[in-house]
């Protein structure tokens, strides 16, 4: 249970740290791997597999929720400005 502990400790940590246009590809990423560790330590390699895919569909499902949204508008002059949605 402690090497568990320790690992989710580990990937929550370096979750935290990605700051990356494409979140839903990194936390997909993030979640297949955390999950697949998580799930290869409790059930083997059937856990290993189920935990990669649950790991992977909640992450993609989270970096997708989380990301900054842009948007887009024109000055006066017709330049195209970031504003805040």
């Amino acid at each position: 249970m402690l090497k568990v502990l320790v690992i989710s400790a580990v990937a929550l940590s370096a979750a935290a740290c990605t700051t990356t246009e494409r979140r839903t590809a990194g936390g997909a990423l993030i979640g297949g791997g955390t999950g697949a560790i998580i799930g290869g330590i409790a059930g083997g390699g059937t856990g290993a597999a189920i935990g990669a895919g649950v790991g992977a569909a909640t992450g993609a499902v989270v970096g997708a929720a989380t990301s900054p949204r842009e948007c887009w508008t024109r000055d006066r002059w017709g330049n195209p400005i970031a504003v805040r949605c």
